[in-house]
């Protein structure tokens, strides 16, 4: 017998597709707008790539147009799909920022565009499709803009790629907490509830839980559980860490995050942090803490400048850090920093520097080394003479203590 199919105001299942939009913005500088003029119609100069929503995206900017039969009156203006993909959906906003601070921006947008009360989508078919306009601007209007400022132009581009969200059923009505075991080990830690070992560092003790400790750092596991560790102790002395710096390393075997380090020193200068996170480093090292000592160097390559990164470079070579030593290395031959005479004359005055001298004789022969090569590289550029002289003083005291090395030896 059949039935009528009528209303059914209780459907068995339901779903719902959300068409929806991943967005990401990127912003691309041009310092030097005067020399990239004139390069000719259909010659661009592009930013690097960039990624939003899992594709891979380059502006590409044309200061004489990118067709010949606007005779370089326009300036040419594209986002490009660089990604091995095809039918994307996106919208789109380029926007040559006003430099003035009046927010008088130059755009053309997708997203203000209305279908039907909505935005219209353009769809990329393949890799290198682009979207753009080739009279984004005319160039005396520019020239004569706020939109050029110190010869610097700033282009702001944002990508809303389109996708589908399928929303199934809900299966529960409550939704779960966000997890809180780290604040749940930090309250076991502050509490001293179940401790079983004690460190006593200076004139402070600490108490902490040994299979934690275990847990957190191979060294610590070997001398509370190995075969020729101690499950028994009760009590460890600790004499080359500092209180302050153990209380940071056992606050991030419990959370994995950085403790409030401005709390612990007391100072919320660069150069006081930068000493305890190089102490908390080797302290990180010393016990085999890989996540700490990563986020250590993270900070000290953020943070270097010419008052630390002789102390910093000194760190990397005594605990065989390769990318933080390869970094302070960069960091003393690039050209922003070769450039001037002062900043070779500051380093060598730092107090880090002497020590340095003192502790890693070895790595003023490889700095000589860097420094040469980075002047050889910069020489190319028709400024061999200016290069040497800026850098004359850091290679006359490397030299000398260089000579000192090899009579040690």
């Amino acid at each position: 017998m059949s039935t009528a199919v009528a209303d059914h105001p209780n459907p068995d299942s339901v779903s719902t597709t959300v068409m929806e939009t991943v967005n990401g913005s990127h912003q691309f500088t041009i310092k030097g707008y005067s020399l990239a003029k004139g390069m000719g119609p259909g010659r661009y100069v592009k930013s690097g790539v960039f990624s939003i929503a899992g594709y891979d995206w380059v502006v590409y900017f044309y200061p004489d147009g990118k067709k010949p039969e606007d005779n370089s009156a326009y300036v040419s203006l594209f986002v490009s799909l660089e990604s091995d993909s095809s039918d994307i959906r996106a919208l789109f906003e380029l926007k040559l920022m006003d430099q003035s601070g009046k927010g008088r921006h130059k755009v053309h947008s997708h997203f203000d565009g209305t279908l039907e009360g909505g935005p219209r989508p353009h769809t990329l078919k393949s890799k290198c499709s682009m979207w753009g306009y080739k009279r984004f601007l005319r160039r005396t209007v520019l020239e004569a803009s706020d939109y050029l400022k110190d010869d610097c132009l700033v282009i702001n581009c944002t990508v809303g790629v389109v996708r589908a969200r399928l929303e199934g059923p809900k299966q529960f009505g409550v939704a779960p907490p966000p997890s809180d075991m780290r604040q749940g080990l930090k309250d076991l830690l502050d509490s001293e509830v179940g401790c079983d070992i004690a460190f006593q560092v200076g004139d402070e003790t600490y108490k902490a839980h040994k299979l934690i400790l275990a847990a957190r750092s191979t060294v610590f596991r070997a001398q509370f559980y190995g075969p020729i560790g101690s499950n028994n102790v009760e009590r460890i002395v600790i004499e080359d860490i500092e209180p302050s710096i153990f209380k940071a390393m056992l606050s991030f075997i419990y959370t994995d995050v950085l403790p409030d380090l401005h709390k612990i020193t007391g100072s919320a200068s660069v150069s006081s942090l930068t000493n305890m996170i190089q102490h908390l480093l080797a302290a990180a090292d010393l016990y085999d803490i890989e996540r700490l000592k990563v986020l250590c160097e993270v900070f000290l390559c953020e943070n270097l400048n010419v008052d630390n990164v002789a102390t910093t470079l000194a760190l990397a070579e005594q605990h065989h850090l390769v990318e933080l030593k390869a970094f302070c290395l960069k960091f003393v031959i690039s050209p922003g920093n070769l450039r001037g005479a002062c900043f070779g004359a500051a380093v060598m005055k730092s107090e880090g520097f002497k020590h340095l001298n003192r502790s890693c004789p070895s790595m003023l022969s490889e700095l000589l080394l860097s420094t040469v090569a980075g002047g050889d590289k910069s020489s190319t550029s028709g400024q061999a003479s200016k290069k040497r002289s800026s850098c004359s003083s850091v290679l006359a005291y490397e030299t000398s203590a260089a000579r000192q090395l090899r009579r040690r030896t």
